[in-house]
């Protein structure tokens, strides 16, 4: 957990260009679930790729707890799951430190077991709502016995003799919710149902239906996603590649794009519709990004990105495009710094309510480096300078959000003057080794 004792301070500075071959640790979102249906599957389950930064690691820890075994092996981690509905009770607290997305999909998935479960997170998790998971918990009959204020951690949960099968609509859009449901839905008797008015990450979804678990998806004419899951049937250990992460491989990305005679190549990128918002935003504002070699890995399409520094002009990014690319927004802000003219990103609101309040913190990061934006409640306008003269030079607080920390030591590799970050260390929880990778590539940060 960090503290101001423990905090890193890391200055980025100007880089000449950036160059070489970039390979990005692999997919948080995956790395989750994957530890998570592996130590619930019967039988043994071994992932390639695993993401081991602090949020996938405290999951891990989290399995162990409740019976799963799990060992290295090699490049492999290998689990050895509990059997759908054999978990057992834990003897502590539960730890997820920053992890949003490892502290909600547990609480589904221990939530519809009979005994008590107790989680816990830093002080940036611990002000992260989670009311959006406790509400569709309740009415499946998980009791909450203790919270802090209105629906923040520490949390304490009691699961009923059995749960009950239910049909929410997910309020806004959230893959962590969906998927929490759905988790609690494999101990739940009968069909538990999700739906889906805009489309958000699937991963849940072709996971479990590759672990064995009786799913159906259903798409109306409107987009609205029906997924239904049948509880209490085997799910069985699986062979699980995880592919590089799209949001990691963000920072690079954005880096290669505004540093002056730079191209990189990012192999193996995951590619997955719901998550590639980015990358087709860029492209829109005239970033030179090849995708290249594109294949299937465990029904997840992943492809190289070849990327070249561009010329990049400001556009709107329309609201229906945030649920793809909402933790790219930060990275994409320092984008639109050296686009020529005004980017206009809407439907923004999520952002409010992620590792910190990340909309605030951009535009704050952006104003300490001189960079003209303006603020609503769920949008936000960034004018760029093309050149970064007079751009830099500030000191941005992270406010313990790796990604508010790693955006903007990538804006100190094209601006004027260094950017500097209060806490680099936080950066440790989803992409370790950042500031080595980016210094091999061409940087200058330390």
């Amino acid at each position: 957990m960090n503290s101001l004792l423990q905090a890193k301070p890391l200055s980025s500075h100007t880089a000449k260009s950036l160059s070489g071959v970039c390979r990005v640790p692999g997919d948080k979102s995956i790395s989750h679930r994957a530890l998570m249906l592996g130590g619930l599957a019967s039988g043994e389950t071994r992932i390639s790729g695993l993401l081991e930064g602090e949020d996938v690691i405290n999951t891990l820890k989290t399995m162990q707890m409740v019976g799963a075994l799990a060992r290295k092996d090699g490049d492999y981690w290998v689990m050895h799951g509990t059997g759908n509905g054999l978990m057992l009770a834990p003897d502590e607290a539960f730890e997820f430190g920053n992890s949003g997305t490892g502290c909600r999909l547990c609480m589904g998935l221990f939530g519809a077991y009979d005994f008590k479960t107790i989680y816990k997170g830093d002080a940036s998790l611990s002000s992260r709502p989670m009311n959006r998971v406790l509400n569709p918990l309740r009415e499946m009959g998980v009791q909450v016995l203790e919270e802090e204020g209105e629906g923040r951690l520490p949390i304490t949960l009691q699961g009923p003799w059995q749960t009950a099968p239910i049909e929410y609509v997910v309020p806004v859009p959230s893959a962590q919710v969906k998927s929490a449901i759905l988790f609690a839905g494999l101990n739940t008797p009968g069909i538990t149902t999700v739906v889906e008015p805009h489309l958000t990450r699937d991963h849940t979804e072709k996971m479990l239906k590759g672990f064995g678990a009786e799913l159906e998806v259903e798409t109306a004419k409107d987009g609205t996603r029906r997924i239904s899951v049948e509880g209490q049937g085997k799910l069985v250990g699986q062979d699980v590649t995880v592919p590089a992460d799209p949001s990691s491989a963000a920072f690079p990305l954005v880096a290669a794009l505004i540093v002056e005679g730079s191209e990189i190549t990012l192999p193996d990128v995951m590619l997955n519709e719901a998550r590639v918002g980015l990358i087709t935003t860029l492209m829109e504002m005239g970033g030179d990004i090849e995708i290249t070699n594109k294949c299937n890995s465990g029904g997840e399409e992943i492809g190289d990105l070849i990327v070249k520094s561009s010329e990049l002009k400001g556009i709107t990014v329309p609201a229906e495009r945030a649920a793809s690319m909402i933790d790219e927004y930060p990275v994409l802000a320092i984008a639109a710094s050296f686009a020529k003219g005004e980017t206009n990103m809407l439907g923004l609101h999520e952002l409010r309510v992620k590792e910190s309040d990340r909309l605030a913190a951009v535009a704050r990061g952006l104003e300490a480096n001189s960079v003209p934006c303006e603020e609503g409640e769920d949008w936000l306008k960034v004018q760029g300078r093309p050149d970064g003269k007079g751009l830099g030079g500030g000191t941005v607080t992270t406010h313990l959000d790796h990604r508010i920390a790693m955006s903007f030591l990538v804006m100190g590799m094209a601006s004027e003057k260094p950017v500097t970050v209060d806490d680099g260390s936080v950066m440790e929880t989803s992409f370790p080794g950042f500031v080595s990778l980016m210094n091999r590539l061409g940087g200058d940060v330390r």
